[in-house]
């Protein structure tokens, strides 16, 4: 059985920082590219970025230079690491299995003053 748990949101001030995890079990995670989307209150739900089972990686333009996409296939994880973020990434952020079209829970992440 695939899951994919989700941590670390919160409530961050503008300009701060914050890693979000996403924990996989029931595949061989090393083969695998995973995806991170964020879904804002009234809007769709967006691709913010993929790494490729190598560590290749991609962002979507808003959170280019801002956002790092990383994985640790030993411990079967992929992070997001956020950086001066602003008042327009709050959204509930979500891991994607995109092979399988498997999602997690969602972890909320707040931007406010």
């Amino acid at each position: 059985q695939v899951q994919l748990v989700e941590s670390g949101g919160g409530l961050v001030r503008p300009g701060g920082s914050l890693t979000l995890s996403c924990k996989v079990s029931g595949i061989t995670f090393s083969e695998y590219a995973m995806k991170w989307y964020r879904q804002a209150p009234g809007k769709e739900r967006e691709l913010v970025a993929i790494i490729m089972k190598r560590g290749i990686t991609n962002y979507a333009d808003s959170v280019k230079d801002r956002f790092t996409i990383s994985r640790d296939n030993a411990k079967s994880t992929v992070y997001l690491q956020m950086n001066n973020v602003k008042p327009e990434d709050t959204a509930v952020y979500y891991c994607n299995l995109p092979s399988f079209d498997y999602w997690g829970q969602g972890t909320q992440v707040s931007v406010s003053s």
